[in-house]
Order: structure tokens, then sequence, then C-alpha cells
């Protein structure tokens, strides 16, 4: 027993892996440096500038496909597909809520080379505004005598429906009246002894 004990001191079996600090530290300064020169290729042009965020010129389609049926099939190209397609982006987007968050986006305002930064106003500037403002408002604005003309018009359209209504009404009455009277040969009539139901009642 004890001769086992003592061949077993001379062999390693802890079966524990060693590692070797040196080269492990090695390793690590190596890939730090790489990184850094990564680093340093990336941002080694000047940052680039963007353009503030402008008012958008043109209107923004969003009912020009509603209520149409349309077929779609996977090789159609992405300008033809289902939704709503983004001609700068180069993607589809499935409803109208989404492609309005994508055009306000930064993403699209980033490839429109926008950045989200909006340019700040001078004084002059908003002064113009308020001006453009005031005169549409006088030009756009109505008079009480406007609003008289209004409510006339409408009343006398409301009084149009309601005599067309009523003379509809009587239109159905006399047809049905006509269906309800039987059709009796007068000769016919004669013979039986009468002329007519007579009654009074239209």
């Amino acid at each position: 027993m004890a001769q086992s004990g003592n061949s077993a001191s001379g062999v390693d079996n802890t079966f524990r892996r060693k590692f070797d600090r040196e080269e492990y530290l090695q390793r690590a300064r190596e890939r730090e440096e790489k990184e850094a020169e990564a680093r340093s290729k990336k941002s080694g042009g000047p940052p680039v500038q963007r353009k503030p965020l402008k008012h958008r010129d043109y209107e923004v389609d969003l009912e020009s496909r509603l209520g149409k049926t349309q077929v779609v099939t996977p090789i159609a190209p992405l300008s033809q597909q289902a939704g709503y397609y983004c001609s700068v982006c180069e993607c589809v987007v499935k409803d109208s809520a989404n492609y309005l968050d994508h055009i306000n986006g930064k993403k699209h305002q980033r490839a429109l080379g926008m950045s989200m930064r909006s340019e700040r106003s001078t004084l002059e500037q908003v002064q113009q505004r308020f001006e453009s403002v005031k005169k549409q408002k006088t030009t756009e604005s109505f008079t009480v005598q406007d609003l008289d003309d209004r409510i006339l018009k409408q009343q006398e359209e409301e009084e149009e429906r309601k005599r067309q209504r009523r003379e509809r009404k009587k239109e159905k009455k006399r047809e049905k009246a006509a269906e309800e009277e039987p059709e009796i040969d007068p000769d016919v009539a004669a013979m039986m002894g009468f002329g007519g139901f007579g009654s009074s009642k239209k």
C-alpha cells in the first residue's frame, strides 16, 4: 500500500487545466491593438454634416390604394407588393401608421441627408410666418352674412329633400292602390248588378 502511494506522488493526476498567463496576456494586448486600429480607421474621416429637418414639399399619398384588391406574388418587385413602398429606403411597410412612422423616422431622414435636429428660427422668420397666416385668415374668413346664407341654403336643401320624400311616398301609395283595385270588365260588372265597390277612401 505504501508503495502504490509513492508511485502516485510523481504523476500529475489532478486533471486541472493549467493556463499560461503570459501567453493569454500577449493575446489580449494584440486583440486590443487590433480593435484600436479598427476604431481609428472607422472614424478616420471628418464627421458627416447633415442638413436640418425641413418641411415636406409633397403630399403623403395614403389613400390612393385604399379599398383596392391586389394579387400578391412573391416574385413581384418591392414597389408592386402589398403595403406602402418607400423608394428612398427601398422597403415595404404593411400599414399606413407604420409608413408614417417610417418616413418621419431617423433611418429615412438620414437616407434623405437630414439630421433629426430642426433649424433654429430667427425672429424675422417667425414674424413673416405670422404675417402669412394672418393674410390667409383674412382671405378665408367669412362674415355673419355668409353664415346666414349658408344656413338658409342648408334649410332650403332640407325642405327640398322632405318634399321629394313626401312625393315618393304619395307615388308609392298610388301604385299600391292601383295594384289592389281589381280589374273588372265593365260589361261583367253591369251584368252582375254593380258598378263598383264605391269606397270613398283613396
